[in-house]
């Protein structure tokens, strides 16, 4: 890891009669993302009990990150998740001091 290295830790909390969805949705785009110029890292894990999901990212930099962003498969799924999510991601950025 970089300093530059851009770490990202993404909570996300569908309802529950989305949850499968929700889950589904990321895994189908693990592939492209991770294959993405910039993308160190990601991977989903889940936490089913508490019904959440969880995103660990690594990107070399803000760019790459927001380039992510802007790929059809990742505004796909921001947009399922306007009716999916029982709140908002709750996203933590951090870089390597």
């Amino acid at each position: 890891m970089t300093e530059n290295t851009l770490l990202v830790f993404a909570k996300i909390s569908p309802k529950r009669e989305h949850y499968e969805e929700a889950k589904q949705a990321i895994m189908n785009i693990l592939q492209p993302t991770q294959a993405e110029p910039g993308c160190r890292q990601f991977e989903l894990y889940e936490n089913s009990s508490e019904g959440h999901l969880y995103l660990f990212e690594e990107w070399e930099s803000e760019q790459a990150l927001e380039a992510h962003y802007q790929q059809p498969y990742t505004l796909e799924v921001f947009e399922s998740y306007e009716e999916w999510l029982a709140r908002p991601v709750e996203v933590e950025k951090m870089w390597k001091c």
